[in-house]
């Protein structure tokens, strides 16, 4: 929850004031709100809304308390129009099928309503104000039969002063919130992703927040951290704030506090209505307590208060949070930008954040979601547009999570050559309003204030002239895509793609999207989810076309380029076979997705440790769709785990033995400061039906030492011959420690024949394949037998379910999952495995172990490539 400075855009009468201290956000409703002694402060918990096409009354009738809003819809606060009308059930659910194709968007062309009442006590208070924030794309104010104003645009933080307008009792606040349109507003659009909802999120998504002070009013309180190098054993902390005099005469003021240990004191002298900026007096606190990424080590935060005073009486209060830390970047000769946090190098592994399509928000499925990418492995999620609401950087801040947010791509944003003022008024207000939310937040690791394309000069120069004014502390980077700003020079990054499947042998070289630099999005594109999520979203037409057409639109992808997978179905079909049946397409694109996503994690962990033109990071596109989705994601819109998420889980494990298809070798990945002395790694080469090709054991293996911020140990262990003959062959890899066990496995599919790529016809969706590897032996792999038990423990609240798995074939069983399923037959999710999607040899075992909150289950249910899907219990 965030203080900050307001930046207001001047329309219609507008106040220039500024933001009050944060709150905690209620339960959705249309609850009445009540406000009461100064320094307090409430959010809006809940509308009504109704389109204007319906409701003949203005203004100056609708916000008048007690006007009769019969037939209105009731929606939580942070709604979108379309988002809280489903709410109702005034729609068949748009997850299913084309339903959301459907809706007619006509009914979303014109102005809607949102309304809600608050109460205030005017003896309690001597100034009462509303903080507006998150309108999609604006919105006229009225309060009490008067309109106080006009908020333009998603990001600025506007306040009005109520003070004159406040009645004892019931309020009543009105917003006329106008069409959002992405090409002409600067607010949001979904670009490619998927296809648009039908109001193009109109509406208030974020808080609508009504606050009290006395005569003197502060904002935007924070504190600006410098640390020690090379060791951050002291830190210099200077905290600041903006006191206001809301009153018509001459204040003298009394600002005390603390900023985590340091305290704070000052007098300020303020003019009638004058605004300044007291800084408080620095101090040095030796051996802070410093925020750190995940996994280089914790992430304490501490308090900042400051509490203004006028003549003995108490008149405001600002709260936050604060974390010590330094960011750093530099970019080297090779044009490769290189972070660091507290002096400690910084390789990026993350992933594109998506939230839902209709921005609905849930507290406890945003923290699922979070959670799992730190259970992936992952340290970075990047926003491109659709920045959140302060929760969401609150628990990044608590996770370790870094976040680089920047503006989105292919809108209004990068279109200033068409800009009016107003347009340039809206971007400055904008980048003031996120600066100010986020600028407190150790977790935001850059800005970049252009995606696809660079701002040009002038816009360049306001964002900046903006976050300098706010005392922005991280690094600014011009785009996404590598291409440089006026003043803020080479971002550093790469955004060549691809966007669509590319064989796994396309990541190691050290060109277009392969393993160099550090990749702002790239993946493989497709990423069905499971097959229950499959016939949760699809009808059974549609299911019959996925497998039968490859060539066919297919809704529940992209849009443009990323309609379709033919791309994907075309390599499917080459290197694995034409498919036979649904299951058949299913279970091969999980193959194909776990091989293509693994392959790319593996090669830029090899990769980062290069002396030349190494790899610095990757942005891995998607973490999750906003909604159900057969495209860029690691876990699904119900967050059902991919393919793709436990290969990228297996691929971050600690200590990770790996092949390269560039060139045979197999590689150990330490993450850790520790080597791991007296290893053996094994290579053994199968036929698919599990007859011995070959094997090599490498004895007495040190695993170099990296650091806890993803800079990893590379060993190359030694190469991997390919067997005589032709087709497709299985490889597993063990390294064991010292006293025997096993430390890590992963077992490939491989071909004799590589994949060929037309590297001349690269483009920014991929680079296409002109000769596809020999896989389609897997076809021929023998049925596996599996024999598992499964046990439950309660534990916090939630259930533990272990599931012990044993290959009692004499057959390979590959790529075996274990999933959970309730009484009505459906998967239990969420649910956190420790490992899934494994491959067992004759005769071995393994246990998984899976956290829920599912009370109770009828089943576990196992499956795998060449293991028909059978229930346990």
């Amino acid at each position: 929850m965030r203080r900050t400075l307001l930046v207001l855009i001047v329309l219609a009468g507008v106040l220039t004031v500024a933001r009050a201290e944060p709150v905690v956000r209620r339960d959705p409703g249309p609850e009445h709100l009540a406000v009461g002694e100064p320094a307090r402060a409430g959010a809006l918990t809940g509308y009504r809304i109704r389109s204007s096409a319906l409701e003949t009354a203005g203004g100056p009738e609708v916000s008048r308390p007690g006007f009769d809003t019969t037939g209105w819809a009731a929606v939580p606060a942070r709604s979108t129009v379309f988002g809280g009308l489903l709410g109702t059930g005034a729609y068949p659910d748009p997850f299913y099928s084309t339903n959301m194709a459907a809706v007619d968007p006509a009914a979303f062309a014109v102005p809607w309503w949102f309304r809600s009442d608050f109460t205030v006590d005017p003896a309690t208070g001597e100034h009462t104000f509303v903080e507006v924030t998150g309108v999609v794309s604006r919105a006229d104010v009225w309060v009490n039969g008067t309109r106080v104003g006009t908020v333009v645009g998603m990001y600025p933080i506007c306040e009005f002063d109520l003070t004159a307008l406040v009645l004892p009792g019931t309020n009543t606040i009105a917003f006329q919130v106008r069409p959002n349109d992405p090409g002409r507003d600067l607010t949001t659009g979904w670009i490619d992703w998927n296809p648009a909802p039908p109001d193009n999120n109109m509406g208030l998504v974020g808080d609508v927040t009504i606050r009290r002070s006395g005569p003197v009013a502060l904002r935007g309180a924070r504190v600006l951290t410098r640390l020690a190098e090379p060791e951050p054993d002291t830190a210099d902390l200077t905290a600041r704030v903006e006191a206001r005099n809301d009153s018509g005469s001459p204040v003298v003021a009394t600002l005390t506090g603390y900023a985590g240990p340091a305290a704070l004191h000052a007098t300020v002298a303020l003019a009638p209505h004058e605004t300044r900026t007291v800084t408080f007096r620095r101090s040095v606190v030796h051996r802070p307590r410093v925020w750190w990424p995940v996994g280089m080590g914790r992430q304490p935060r501490y308090e900042l208060m400051v509490e203004a005073g006028v003549a003995g009486r108490y008149s405001d209060r600002a709260l936050d949070r604060f974390g010590v830390r330094r960011v750093t970047s530099r970019v080297d000769a090779d044009d490769i930008r290189h972070y660091a946090v507290n002096g400690r190098p910084v390789v990026i592994r993350g992933a594109g954040w998506s939230p839902d399509l209709f921005l609905r928000e849930d507290p406890a499925r945003l923290a699922e979601q979070l959670a799992s990418a730190v259970d992936l492995g992952l340290n970075t999620l990047r926003l491109e547009g659709r920045l959140g609401n302060d929760d969401l950087y609150e628990r990044a801040d608590r996770l370790g999570l870094l976040v680089l947010p920047g503006w989105e791509c292919c809108g209004r944003w990068e279109d200033p050559d068409s800009w009016g003022e107003e347009d340039h008024a809206v971007a400055r207000a904008s980048m003031a309003g996120v600066a100010a939310r986020l600028r407190n937040h150790p977790s935001v690791l850059s800005f970049l204030i252009g995606s696809d394309e660079a701002p040009p000069e002038r816009v360049e120069e306001e964002y900046l002239s903006a976050l300098r004014a706010l005392d922005w502390p991280t690094p600014v980077l011009s785009s996404a895509s590598g291409l440089a700003g006026p003043r803020t020079g080479s971002p550093g990054l790469k955004m060549t793609g691809p966007y669509d499947w590319v064989p796994p042998g396309y990541w190691y070289d050290k060109r277009d999207g392969g393993a160099f630099g550090l990749n702002a999005e790239t993946s493989a594109g497709a990423a069905l989810p499971s097959m229950d999520s499959l016939r949760r979203m699809l009808s059974p037409e549609e299911l019959e076309r996925l497998w039968r057409e490859p060539d066919a639109p297919v809704y529940r992808s992209g849009t443009l380029d990323f309609a379709d997978l033919r791309i994907f179905n075309a390599a499917l079909a080459g290197r694995y076979g034409p498919p036979t049946g649904l299951a058949d397409y299913v279970a091969k694109a999980h193959l194909a997705q776990f091989e293509a996503t693994r392959a790319q994690f593996e090669a830029y962990a090899r990769n980062s440790a290069d002396a030349s033109r190494p790899a610095t990071g990757q942005i891995y596109w998607n973490l999750t769709s906003g909604w159900p989705s057969v495209h860029w994601q690691l876990f699904d819109n119900s967050l059902d785990p991919t393919a793709g998420y436990y290969a990228v889980k297996r691929s971050n494990e600690p200590l990770h033995v790996q092949y390269s298809y560039d060139d045979r070798s197999v590689v150990l990945i330490r993450r850790g400061n520790r080597e791991v002395e007296g290893l053996t790694v094994r290579a053994e080469l199968f036929a698919p039906d599990g007859r011995p090709l070959g094997d090599r054991t490498f004895d007495d293996v040190t695993a170099g030492a990296g650091n806890r911020g993803g800079v990893v140990g590379v060993t190359r262990v030694g190469t991997v011959p390919v067997p005589e003959g032709g087709g497709a062959y299985l490889l597993r890899l063990i390294a064991t420690d010292a006293k025997g066990r096993e430390r890590s496995r992963n077992v490939y599919w491989l071909s004799t024949g590589a994949d060929v790529l037309d590297r001349a016809a690269t483009s920014y969706v991929n680079t296409p394949t002109t000769a596809y590897a020999d896989l389609t032996g897997l076809a021929a792999m023998p049925p596996a037998e599996l024999a598992a038990t499964f046990s439950e423990r309660p534990v916090d609240g939630g259930t533990v379910t272990t599931v012990t798995v044993r290959n009692t074939s004499s057959v390979p069983a590959l790529q075996v999952e274990a999933r959970l399923v309730g009484a009505d037959g459906q998967p239990v999710l969420p649910a956190r495995w420790d490992d899934n999607l494994v491959s067992l040899w004759p005769g071995e075992s393994v246990t998984l172990t899976a956290t829920h909150h599912a009370r109770s289950l009828t089943a576990v249910r196992v499956e795998g490539w060449n293991v028909a899907p059978r229930p346990v219990g």
